[in-house]
């Protein structure tokens, strides 16, 4: 009995306000901002127009209050005791990193101002609300929040594309979270590979989890990358990553919650040319010689006259040999061009041409 290939739900090419992102195009290259506005709606324009200038395709914000992502609370489950946050309250350390809400319009229209796609991260429903009035092309759902299904169902029903990140998820979490999104027929799901852990040591990457996610649900994935330098972004990239996301800041002497392990301008401009460099270089299976090979083919071996001969001599191993260049006949015939009849007289240095034998 022949089994019916399953039925592809998940849409393979996805737009996000004028980017197409496919596994054929090049990544989708997102600058985080998270908190590293440090409070001022100033340097969050500025980190907005420098992402931009070095060559994001999208910046996110992160879209929370300290009131709607936890509460103000002493008990010991609100305090943090180790990590780089170490010593902070959960509503401290949120109320220190958050984008106002009152933000969000103004930071929009600035994004549209300077032709660059801004999205964002809902974190409860009151988020999604406000996105969804400022026109939000998509939303994406944070690794911690993967668990939180309502959220997950409440975001994907406004039928935006939805950017999922599964750190410190296990496939059970991932499974149901997409599944969620499928259960209000939302076909527009990116699930990014992700190590929840800031910064993320490199040698626990494990990348080839992206191409299990993109292969496991049909769909398409990309990195969330917290390790510090390009390299697990690169070999995304030639994994098949869909979208590339890191955390960016103008200047990490600024300080902040996140300072430590986001990129900089320089660091920018080199991800995406590396992202596009590492793209290109995956072109498409083919064995026609490439246009840049062309004027190297003269470099390949091929028969040539190593000994002159007269017109009516028999060819033998004293006349010719396989050498380079490759302007004579191909290798392959110098068996059977042994024992012929030379039919023109050659000099040394002669390429061997089939008139000459045959």
């Amino acid at each position: 009995m022949n089994m019916k290939e399953p039925k592809i739900f998940f849409k393979t090419k996805i737009n996000i306000g004028s980017y197409s992102i496919s596994q054929t195009s090049k990544p989708m290259v997102i600058a985080e901002i998270s908190a590293n506005h440090n409070g001022s709606i100033e340097l969050a324009k500025k980190t907005m127009l420098q992402a931009k200038k070095n060559g994001a395709d999208a910046i996110k914000l992160q879209t929370y209050e300290a009131d709607t992502i936890t509460i103000d609370c002493d008990k010991k489950d609100f305090q943090i005791s180790e990590g780089p946050w170490a010593g902070y309250r959960l509503y401290d350390l949120y109320k220190e990193a958050e984008t106002p809400f009152k933000w969000h319009a103004e930071l929009f229209k600035y994004a549209h101002e300077i032709g660059l796609i801004c999205f964002s991260t809902p974190f409860d429903e009151s988020a999604v609300d406000l996105l969804e009035s400022l026109e939000a092309p998509a939303y994406k759902i944070a690794s911690f929040e993967v668990i939180d299904i309502p959220l997950i169902k409440y975001a994907a029903s406004k039928m935006k594309p939805i950017i999922i990140s599964t750190g410190i998820a296990n496939l059970d979490e991932i499974t149901e979270a997409v599944e969620a999104v499928k259960s209000v027929n939302n076909p527009n799901l990116i699930l990014l590979h992700c190590i929840s852990s800031y910064p993320a040591p490199i040698e626990q990457s494990n990348i080839h989890t992206m191409v299990d996610l993109s292969n496991r649900f049909n769909l398409l994935a990309g990195l969330s990358d917290h390790t510090i330098g390009n390299t697990a972004s690169i070999v995304a990239t030639s994994l098949g990553a869909a979208v590339i996301e890191k955390h960016f800041i103008v200047d990490r002497t600024l300080g902040g919650p996140d300072a430590h392990f986001s990129m900089e301008p320089n660091d920018l401009s080199a991800l995406v040319r590396d992202v596009d460099l590492a793209n290109q270089s995956l072109g498409s299976p083919g064995y026609e010689i490439k246009d840049a090979e062309i004027g190297n083919a003269v470099f390949r071996r091929s028969i040539y006259f190593v000994k002159a001969i007269k017109k009516g001599e028999i060819i033998t191993e004293k006349h010719i040999r396989r050498i380079r260049p490759g302007f004579g006949v191909a290798p392959k015939h110098f068996p059977e061009i042994l024992g012929k009849k030379a039919k023109n007289d050659r000099a040394f240095g002669d390429p061997v041409r089939f008139v000459d034998f045959n």
